[in-house]
């Protein structure tokens, strides 16, 4: 079964936690264990604070773009802004770096991510801005028949 969802939200630091609800119900579907939804609520919640922290100037938000896909026991989660993108996306994703060290930033955004999800991609977006696709499967658990 296939299924999508779409919202935009400011990149305002109180959203993180509306993405992270709004994710974790749309998951709901696939029956994830309370492990897994903590992964999945835990990479997105790395990826919007990129957003709100990076992206965008300070006192300037911009907007953010969660969209979730879910086919068959997989699930597509993507983050997307419109804003000052990442100059060196090799650089970004290394452990401890961080382009804001002076706000005691512990440069493990991208790392978060990828121990709690099956795959991470980042993309600067034509024009402008960052994507950020986590991709986590979902296992369903096999029902025994019988005793």
């Amino acid at each position: 079964m296939k299924n999508y969802m779409e919202v935009k939200f400011k990149s305002l630091s109180i959203n993180e936690g509306f993405a992270r609800v709004c994710v974790a119900s749309f998951c709901l579907q696939l029956n994830p264990t309370v492990d897994q939804l903590s992964d999945i609520k835990t990479a997105v919640s790395e990826a919007v604070t990129n957003c709100v922290v990076h992206a965008y100037p300070k006192n300037k938000p911009g907007e953010i773009t969660l969209s979730c896909e879910i086919d068959g026991g997989d699930i597509t989660i993507k983050i997307s802004d419109e804003g000052v993108g990442i100059k060196d996306i090799e650089q970004a994703r290394q452990p401890f770096f961080t382009t804001r060290a002076n706000d005691e930033r512990s440069g493990m955004g991208f790392t978060v991510m990828e121990g709690f999800m099956d795959k991470v991609e980042v993309c600067k977006n034509q024009g402008k801005g960052t994507t950020v696709t986590l991709t986590k499967r979902i296992e369903q658990e096999k029902q025994v028949v019988g005793g």
